[in-house]
């Protein structure tokens, strides 16, 4: 099978990098959502300990 040529290949290539591009942003969104559950969860602790126990 021979090689596709420059202008045959953009195509392939440009929807690989928005393959990578939207994987990314999805791993983001998903670690960004548990951080911020993780957070309220924190919160939520220490919030029933009163301003006493921060340092």
């Amino acid at each position: 099978m021979p090689a596709l040529g420059l202008h045959a290949a953009w195509p392939y290539v440009a929807a690989a990098y928005v393959v990578f591009l939207v994987l990314v942003v999805a791993y983001v969104a998903i670690v960004a959502s548990k951080i911020t559950r993780l957070e309220r969860r924190l919160d939520g602790r220490d919030a029933g300990h009163g301003a006493a126990g921060r340092p």
